[in-house]
């Protein structure tokens, strides 16, 4: 099962997602990060913290999880 995070905008970047879903404590070490770790968005690899999330994405790392994006209220 995965573990939601609601969003209040029509998207938000990777990065910031990460730092909202509590596994990254700033937005310097994202692009570490991001080269440590697999993560796929959807499926897909992904090591851009800038790609964009929109609702009902799903996030995967081994490690922390699976999460889904979603509206938040």
């Amino acid at each position: 099962m995965s573990e939601e995070i609601g969003i209040t905008t029509e998207y938000i970047p990777l990065g910031q997602f990460l730092k909202l879903a509590n596994i990254v404590e700033s937005g310097g070490m994202v692009k570490i990060f991001l080269a440590e770790f697999e993560v796929f968005v959807n499926g897909e690899l992904e090591n851009r913290r800038g790609r964009k999330l929109y609702l009902g994405d799903t996030v995967e790392i081994e490690e922390f999880g699976s999460f889904t994006v979603v509206q938040e209220g």
